[in-house]
Protein backbone atom coordinates (compact mmCIF):
# COMPACT_ATOMS: atom_id res chain seq x y z
CA UNK A 1 0.00 0.00 0.00
CA UNK A 2 2.85 2.15 0.12
CA UNK A 3 2.09 3.90 -3.95
CA UNK A 4 -0.99 4.82 -2.40
CA UNK A 5 -0.77 8.68 -2.57
CA UNK A 6 -3.00 11.27 -0.30
CA UNK A 7 -6.48 10.59 0.46
CA UNK A 8 -7.16 7.95 -2.32
CA UNK A 9 -6.75 5.29 -0.36
CA UNK A 10 -10.22 6.20 0.62
CA UNK A 11 -11.14 4.21 -2.29
CA UNK A 12 -8.68 1.31 -2.10
CA UNK A 13 -10.00 0.74 1.54
CA UNK A 14 -13.57 0.28 0.52
CA UNK A 15 -12.72 -1.81 -1.86
CA UNK A 16 -10.79 -4.10 0.60
CA UNK A 17 -12.93 -3.77 3.11
CA UNK A 18 -16.04 -5.80 0.52
CA UNK A 19 -13.21 -8.26 0.15
CA UNK A 20 -13.08 -7.26 -3.79
CA UNK A 21 -10.30 -7.94 -6.22
CA UNK A 22 -7.55 -5.16 -5.88
CA UNK A 23 -6.52 -3.11 -7.76
CA UNK A 24 -3.32 -1.90 -8.83
CA UNK A 25 -2.43 1.77 -7.70
CA UNK A 26 -0.76 4.52 -9.34
CA UNK A 27 -1.01 2.56 -12.72
CA UNK A 28 1.18 4.64 -15.55
CA UNK A 29 -1.84 4.64 -18.42
CA UNK A 30 0.36 6.12 -21.16
CA UNK A 31 3.53 5.59 -22.33
CA UNK A 32 4.46 8.52 -23.68
CA UNK A 33 3.03 10.63 -20.75
CA UNK A 34 3.62 10.82 -16.99
CA UNK A 35 -0.73 10.00 -16.68
CA UNK A 36 -0.99 7.48 -13.88
CA UNK A 37 -4.53 6.52 -12.69
CA UNK A 38 -5.31 6.12 -8.15
CA UNK A 39 -6.21 2.69 -9.32
CA UNK A 40 -7.05 0.52 -12.47
CA UNK A 41 -7.49 -2.85 -13.25
CA UNK A 42 -5.54 -2.99 -16.77
CA UNK A 43 -6.70 -6.51 -17.90
CA UNK A 44 -10.21 -4.65 -17.93
CA UNK A 45 -9.66 -1.01 -18.46
CA UNK A 46 -11.36 0.27 -15.50
CA UNK A 47 -10.00 2.95 -13.76
CA UNK A 48 -10.93 5.11 -10.23
CA UNK A 49 -10.02 8.20 -9.89
CA UNK A 50 -10.35 10.45 -6.19
CA UNK A 51 -10.82 14.23 -7.07
CA UNK A 52 -9.67 15.64 -3.84
CA UNK A 53 -9.94 19.37 -3.04
CA UNK A 54 -13.46 19.61 -4.83
CA UNK A 55 -14.13 21.36 -1.57
CA UNK A 56 -10.76 23.12 -1.21
CA UNK A 57 -10.10 24.64 -4.44
CA UNK A 58 -7.51 21.83 -4.86
CA UNK A 59 -5.23 21.09 -7.96
CA UNK A 60 -8.33 18.62 -9.90
CA UNK A 61 -10.52 22.26 -9.38
CA UNK A 62 -8.47 25.20 -10.86
CA UNK A 63 -8.09 25.81 -14.24
CA UNK A 64 -4.48 24.10 -15.57
CA UNK A 65 -5.23 21.05 -12.98
CA UNK A 66 -8.72 20.79 -14.54
CA UNK A 67 -7.79 21.24 -18.06
CA UNK A 68 -5.00 18.28 -17.78
CA UNK A 69 -7.40 16.10 -16.18
CA UNK A 70 -9.56 16.13 -19.20
CA UNK A 71 -7.27 15.65 -21.32
CA UNK A 72 -5.70 12.41 -19.60
CA UNK A 73 -9.66 11.38 -18.90
CA UNK A 74 -10.30 11.99 -22.88
CA UNK A 75 -7.26 9.74 -23.68
CA UNK A 76 -7.91 7.26 -21.93
CA UNK A 77 -11.20 6.69 -23.18
CA UNK A 78 -9.95 7.03 -26.65
CA UNK A 79 -7.73 4.19 -25.30
CA UNK A 80 -10.80 2.13 -24.25
CA UNK A 81 -10.83 2.54 -21.04
CA UNK A 82 -13.71 3.10 -18.59
CA UNK A 83 -12.60 5.71 -15.42
CA UNK A 84 -14.83 6.40 -12.54
CA UNK A 85 -14.14 9.47 -10.86
CA UNK A 86 -15.16 9.88 -7.01
CA UNK A 87 -15.06 13.02 -4.89
CA UNK A 88 -15.21 12.58 -0.86
CA UNK A 89 -18.80 12.45 -0.62
CA UNK A 90 -19.15 9.88 -3.52
CA UNK A 91 -17.37 6.71 -1.42
CA UNK A 92 -20.20 4.54 -0.72
CA UNK A 93 -20.83 4.40 -4.53
CA UNK A 94 -17.29 3.29 -5.53
CA UNK A 95 -18.30 -0.33 -4.46
CA UNK A 96 -21.35 -0.95 -6.44
CA UNK A 97 -20.10 0.68 -9.02
CA UNK A 98 -17.28 -1.20 -9.62
CA UNK A 99 -19.27 -4.17 -8.99
CA UNK A 100 -21.55 -3.39 -11.39
CA UNK A 101 -18.91 -2.79 -13.98
CA UNK A 102 -16.72 -5.43 -13.16
CA UNK A 103 -19.28 -8.23 -14.20
CA UNK A 104 -19.74 -6.13 -17.83
CA UNK A 105 -16.29 -6.67 -18.37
Amino acid sequence: MSKIKGHSYKIFDRIKGANMELPVPEYRVCADRRWRFDFAYPDKKIALEYEGGTWSKGRHTRGAGFAKDCEKYNRATVDGWMVLRYTVNMLDMVVPDLQSVLVKK
